[in-house]
């Protein structure tokens, strides 16, 4: 799937069309999430929120927050999840990422070339060890290739550098400059 980018490939695609692989005994897929996908992606969001910060976080409104900020943001992003269980018994979340798409206004002599930006790349705790991380980074590796990406970016947290780069991922430079319009 990825084997460029430093990522090993994940097993055949189940009946979904998801990437599905075991791991101790547990049945484990990654795939495209859509609009049925907006409630499952909020919990999960919030789980992995309150298992980071160790405590619950009282913000009754989140979900509806959430899935406003998908109905914005679902037409320029693409979106995956990841699942644990069975087709039988059914699967639950447990990690999800996406790549926000730009493509640069073209130039006479120049056609506009499409950039991906990873974000908000989350995983439970518990499956953080069972490939799960590499599957959801080589679903937007293979996506990115598909789409004719010229590259890839992301802001990774300290925890996350080593694994990027791990996967093929290198410094940007100092080029990317940051102001905050509301200073």
């Amino acid at each position: 799937m990825a084997e460029a980018a430093g990522l090993s490939s994940i097993p055949d695609p189940d009946r979904d069309g998801a990437e599905a692989w075991e791991f101790g005994g547990r049945r484990l897929r990654v795939r495209v999430a859509d609009e049925r996908d907006v409630v499952a992606l909020a919990r999960l969001r919030r789980q992995w929120t309150e298992e980071r910060t160790g405590r619950p976080v009282d913000d009754p409104g989140f979900e509806e927050t959430f899935a406003a900020w998908w109905r914005v943001e679902q037409p320029r992003r693409a979106f995956w999840i990841a699942e644990a269980g069975s087709d039988r018994a059914g699967y639950t979340p447990v990690g999800s990422i996406n790549l926000l798409e730009t493509v640069q206004m073209p130039r006479p002599g120049g056609r506009g070339a499409r950039t991906g930006q990873v974000g908000n790349a989350f995983v439970l705790g518990a499956f953080a060890e069972a490939g799960v991380p590499r599957a959801l980074l080589a679903a937007v590796v293979a996506h990115a290739r598909d789409r004719g990406h010229k590259r890839l970016v992301l802001a990774p947290t300290a925890g996350s550098v080593a694994f990027y780069k791990r996967a093929g991922f290198a410094a940007a430079g100092e080029t990317l400059l940051v102001l905050d319009p509301r200073a």
